[in-house]
């Protein structure tokens, strides 16, 4: 609701604002204080009947109304004072708590076992009752002929099934598990009284009409669904299901695409065809190759034209006017006389773990005050750029940088501009950005999408970085892009330039952001430049500010004339040089960097030498961490490697493990009390994400019992416990439910 301030001014007579006016406006001052409480006032009124209702109201309602419907929260949630949102969130669950009557009501019913799992935990699931699974003589009166059967070693499509997902839609039959399925130590799965809700975790995001990357190593023929040319498995998109009572199928979850779901075998078919409920507009995969294999065609390629293949080592021989596509690899590969001229661009789903370094998500869109916003637009051959192109819109991020110089020698009061990048596409070419003093610029992605800015090497005497210097109080940010092939550089004024009296560019923000580690990936995901840095603050005092991004190394480089520390801040982001014997923060020519450094729920793989390190928790530092200046800052709830110089450490690991143990068990402490990642190599599904065999004092160690790390606001924890509580409560007596984790 937005009121005037001047409301109740407005009711006085004209004679009293007259006089007023003569007296310069302090009653008009007065009535505005009044006004602005008032306001507050009206709002708290209005939101309290928004409140009667748990769709509506605020988040700290949620317990209070749980509570009149006998729901019993985790006793965490006891203790909240609304001050952390999203931990309130994960401990009562909106939606859990909607469908507390309903999951009263369905009670002891398979089906209640999935909706748990999504309301309670936020993850989709399947509920197995693994007493169907077991091999076992059936009475001849009541057969079961959907009952798994003994293993057909010549069908390899449901042999995938045994590993595919953790055995979530294993076909075949079992011997009997005696071992308990919630068991702590090692879990037991088919036995009678035995019910498994099989959890994923992994989301599924996608990619909207983005060009393939040429492998041209490989071949000209050869592409990858990745434009930065690794190797990406390919995710369903999961289809609704059609009623309550339904038990989900793959179809309906966030699962890889299995090679032998995707093809379409028949008995007279010479080659696999691509199965049409996961190929085509809306679908899971969808490919665009103008003018192929005739003019006029292509758009997109026919489903009819596609074979599901296997191209691990491209050496498949694809028939004339067809196209070979592998989701298990994210390949595709045309025949070898018949390639696209005129390049080929697709659409597809990939996994990943939460919303961190960009995509095609919801994200809040930070503008500018008073900025001016140029559209920047990317030829695709779903949307050919207009000619002319509207007022404000352009075809190249360089075309909008040369108006907004023209429109501030026009406007001198013109001090911010945003640069919107409009669709998911590739922007090439180099950037070199000098701020004035007071001006702000902003270079961000259009709501729901993920353009990708790939700096090219041109200049064989320079570097080919983003470029950005700027006068005093002059911001720079970047948001919601793919970075690749370069870094940023962010340049100090050098004492022989005439401008340098200016000042400094006061403040480079990076946010939602992925500046690939290493610039370039290989197909098997290792970096093409390991250990070269994504930032570098070459001499100047500007401040770095990152958030929710993923990034290489960043380099600091100390002016000659040295002055206070760099503030550098990272929050629920990923630090990655690529190797943990490398430098993800430092300075190539000095001991350590010359900055004052905060780290926030960050995962960092690589060596951290700063000059202070004001504080960091709820982190992993996976190498050794060297900081100078010890009397200022904490570290507190982090893993810090032993051998590490830090401030005064508070609940940390391994010191708070190895202080506990017994002195012939430090050793041995010191071993098991280290992160797990699931993968080390950015473009993986699982990228920094702890593994399920971590030590809990990494998996719960954070200040409110969440994992450390940068995934740690997905409170994993938190959700697997409330889903256990909701568990326990639903399933008939004498019955054994577990959580399995698919993904």
């Amino acid at each position: 609701m937005s009121l005037s301030p001047d409301r109740l001014y407005d009711l006085l007579p004209a004679i009293y604002r007259a006089r007023d006016e003569e007296e310069g406006f302090p009653l008009r001052d007065f009535l505005r204080v009044l006004a602005a409480q008032a306001n507050v006032v009206e709002e708290d009124i209005e939101r309290l009947y928004d409140n009667w209702f748990i769709e509506t109201c605020d988040d700290w309602v949620v317990p209070y109304l749980a509570d009149l419907l006998g729901y019993s929260p985790l006793p965490e949630a006891a203790i909240l004072d609304g001050t952390e949102p999203a931990l309130g969130r994960a401990l009562s669950p909106r939606s859990d708590v909607a469908h507390t009557i309903d999951a009263r009501r369905r009670k002891g019913t398979l089906s209640l076992l999935e909706d748990l799992s999504r309301d309670a935990a936020r993850w989709p699931g399947r509920a197995v009752e693994f007493r169907t699974r077991l091999g076992c003589t059936q009475h001849l009166d009541h057969q079961h002929a959907n009952r798994g059967a003994t293993i057909d070693v010549r069908r390899p499509g449901p042999l995938q099934l045994l590993r595919f997902a953790h055995g979530a839609f294993d076909p075949w039959a079992h011997r009997v598990d005696v071992r308990r399925l919630g068991s702590r130590r090692r879990h037991g799965r088919f036995n009678i009284p035995d019910v498994g809700i099989f959890a994923f975790r992994l989301r599924t995001y996608p990619v909207t009409t983005t060009p393939a990357y040429c492998v041209e190593e490989s071949g000209p023929q050869c592409y990858t669904f990745s434009v930065l040319g690794h190797d990406t498995l390919l995710f369903q998109l999961p289809v609704a299901e059609p009623s309550p009572t339904h038990i989900a199928h793959e179809s309906n979850l966030p699962v890889p695409l299995r090679r032998y779901r995707f093809a379409l075998r028949g008995d007279a078919a010479d080659y696999s065809r691509v199965s049409p409920e996961l190929y085509g507009d809306g679908k899971s995969v969808e490919v665009f190759a103008p003018d192929w294999p005739t003019k006029g065609q292509g758009m997109p390629v026919p489903i009819d034209a596609l074979i599901a293949a296997n191209l691990e080592d491209w050496k498949y021989q694809v028939p004339r006017n067809h196209v070979a596509l592998d989701p298990h690899t994210g390949r595709l590969q045309f025949p070898a006389n018949q390639r696209p001229k005129r390049g080929v661009w697709v659409s597809y789903q990939y996994g990943f773990a939460g919303d961190i370094g960009g995509g095609e998500y919801a994200r809040p869109l930070v503008s500018l005050q008073g900025a001016t916003v140029y559209v920047v637009h990317t030829a695709t051959p779903l949307l050919p750029l207009a000619d002319p192109l509207p007022e404000n819109h352009f075809a190249s991020i360089k075309d909008a940088l040369t108006a907004w110089a023209t429109a501030k020698a026009a406007t001198p009061s013109a001090h911010a501009l945003v640069i919107e990048l409009a669709e998911s596409g590739l922007y090439d070419g180099g950037l070199d950005i000098q701020l004035d003093a007071g001006e702000a610029i902003q270079i961000r992605a259009a709501e729901r999408t993920r353009p990708v800015l790939r700096l090219l090497d041109v200049h064989a005497s320079r570097p080919d970085a983003l470029s950005v210097g700027g006068g005093a109080g002059s911001r720079f940010i970047l948001d919601g892009l793919l970075v690749m092939g370069r870094g940023v550089e962010v340049h100090g004024p050098q004492d022989d330039d005439p401008n340098a009296a200016a000042g400094d560019l006061c403040e480079l923000v990076i946010r939602h952001c992925t500046l690939v580690p290493g610039w370039s990936l290989h197909c098997d995901c290792d970096p093409k430049r390991p250990g070269e840095p994504s930032v570098t603050l070459d001499g100047t005092t500007a401040s770095l500010r990152v958030e929710n991004s993923i990034l290489g190394p960043v380099s600091v480089v100390s002016p000659a004339r040295r002055t206070e520390p760099v503030d550098i801040s990272f929050c629920n982001s990923i630090l990655d040089a690529t190797g943990p014997a490398r430098v993800a923060l430092g300075a190539p020519d000095e001991a350590v960097a010359h900055a004052s450094v905060a780290f926030r729920r960050c995962t960092v793989i690589g060596q951290v030498q700063v000059h202070a390190l004001t504080l960091a928790e709820d982190s992993i530092f996976a190498s050794t961490v060297r900081v100078l200046r010890r009397q200022v800052g904490c570290v507190r709830f982090c893993f810090v490697p032993s051998g590490s110089r830090t401030p005064q450490r508070f609940h940390c690991q391994p010191d708070l493990a190895a202080a506990a143990a017994e002195p012939a068990a430090k050793v041995a402490t010191l071993l098991r009390v280290l992160p797990a990642f699931g993968s080390l190599r950015y473009g993986s599904p699982h990228y920094m994400r702890l593994m399920d065999a971590c030590c809990q004092e990494i998996a719960t160690g954070a200040s409110d019992a969440a994992s450390m790390g940068a995934w740690h606001d997905l409170f994993e924890p938190q959700r697997q416990s409330n889903l256990a509580a909701r568990l326990g409560e639903s399933v008939p007596a004498g019955t054994d439910a577990g959580i399995i984790f698919a993904s």
